[in-house]
């Protein structure tokens, strides 16, 4: 990965914003017209595909509409990346930020990957992860 490319790590909050309309759809959209790597790890995707089976299985949403979200899923922009956070990170931003499990280790991957790849935004509708990520100097 070029290292003065810009890095947007993709969380499953920002992703699911950008396949399923809610109120923040239009800034998800926006973010995929902007250059740069835009990343998603297995967790990323774990949660993602977990949403999506939710839906279906409940019924809110049609299989064909389920199916459609998850083509543009795999049609769009996002790399996947093998990403694992550093146990040092975990550690300390877990004393920093009150976050729940999941979003602790995106916002320590994240930070991993700043370290490997220079300027990167950690992408997130989630608020507490949003304010911590901002706190740590991953938004824009």
């Amino acid at each position: 990965m070029d290292k003065s490319a810009k890095v947007v790590y993709w969380d499953a909050s920002a992703i699911l914003s950008a396949l399923v309309q809610d109120d923040h759809t239009l800034e998800a959209q926006d973010w995929l017209k902007k250059r740069g790597a835009h990343v998603v790890s297995t967790l990323s995707y774990a949660e993602v595909l977990a949403v999506f089976e939710r839906l279906r299985r409940s019924g809110v949403v049609s299989d064909s509409s389920v199916d459609r979200s998850l083509e543009g899923f795999e049609r769009g922009p996002w790399q996947r990346l093998d990403l694992q956070p550093d146990w040092g990170d975990i550690r300390s931003l877990s004393s920093k930020w009150s976050l729940r499990g999941a979003d602790l280790w995106h916002l320590s991957t994240a930070m991993g990957l700043r370290r490997e790849t220079g300027e990167m935004v950690l992408l997130t509708f989630d608020k507490r992860l949003r304010l911590a990520a901002k706190g740590m100097g991953l938004t824009e």
